[in-house]
């Protein structure tokens, strides 16, 4: 398989210089001596200046000569080549592509929307104008591939899968350079180089996403339920060991299960707490 080579060019101006030249001698012959072969070098002056080419900064342009690979000039300039060179520009300038959200299903069948944004440019131009047909649409189409195949390997989050360590959802820096890997992969066959690739859209998709919804509110709920009561126990038992360490109250085992109901029912109570006064013994 063929590699980009570097093309050198010759000066355009100087070559510009020329076909000036060429023309106005010959116009002149013309004219003065109606010498009309002259007329010759005109066309071939004319024809010559098929043959410049301006490459801009970060831009390159491919030659070829009747379908065989010339070079590639990314020399910054005014140059001139065969006027039989087919020249076809490429920019090397680094682009991005932010896809659209689409919908996969996640290791454990999930239905879910991702999208990435992709920093991507040309490093080859040989295999970007000639390993592929269109090396654009190539860059969409192994990307959203790329996607599809991260997904599968993990899950959304670990509700379904508990075992996992890695998810979409939490993975971070380690989901991203897998799918940096991936993408940089596919896209090496078109002399793509990839600076980075992220994922910049993470959602379930619309059919579950309220049930999910609830179900990590639900979770979220039961977590902080459990860290209110695991609180509410360590201050009760505290409290039932001072008053036994200070001698306050002598309890027996009526009071204490009186005063461990009444004071968890207060610490747990997602409400402000309503207090009764007793102005009576403490059995009325």
């Amino acid at each position: 398989m063929k590699e980009e080579n570097n093309y050198s060019p010759r000066s355009g101006y100087l070559a510009l210089i020329i076909c000036l030249i060429l023309i106005g001698i010959s116009v002149w012959g013309i004219i003065q001596f109606e010498a009309t072969w002259l007329v010759v070098f005109i066309i071939i002056a004319v024809f010559s200046m098929a043959g410049f080419i301006v490459v801009n900064p970060n831009e390159s342009s491919v030659l070829v000569l009747f379908g065989k690979y010339k070079g590639t000039v990314k020399d910054n300039g005014f140059f001139w080549v065969n006027p039989f060179y087919l020249k076809r520009k490429f920019s090397l300038r680094a682009r991005n592509l932010n896809s659209e959200p689409i919908k996969v299903n996640d290791k454990v069948g999930n239905p879910i929307l991702i999208g990435v944004v992709l920093v991507w440019k040309v490093e080859d131009t040989y295999k970007a104008a000639f390993e592929v047909d269109n090396y654009e649409y190539f860059v969409k189409i192994q990307s959203e591939a790329a996607i599809r195949k991260l997904a599968g390997h993990y899950s959304y989050d670990n509700f379904d899968d508990e075992q996992a360590e890695v998810t979409l959802r939490s993975g971070g820096e380690e989901v991203n350079h897998v799918l940096e890997h991936e993408i940089t992969e596919r896209l090496a066959i078109a002399g793509i180089r990839v600076h980075e690739a992220r994922i910049a859209h993470l959602a379930y998709a619309s059919e579950i996403a309220g049930a999910m919804l609830r179900r990590q509110q639900a979770t979220a709920i039961v977590a902080a339920r459990f860290k209110i009561v695991e609180g509410a126990v360590s201050m009760v038992e505290m409290a039932l060991s001072q008053l036994k360490k200070k001698e306050i109250i002598d309890f027996d085992e009526d009071k204490k299960a009186a005063m461990v109901s009444n004071l968890m029912v207060v610490l747990c109570s997602d409400k402000d707490a309503a207090p009764v006064v007793n102005t009576g013994s403490l059995y009325q």
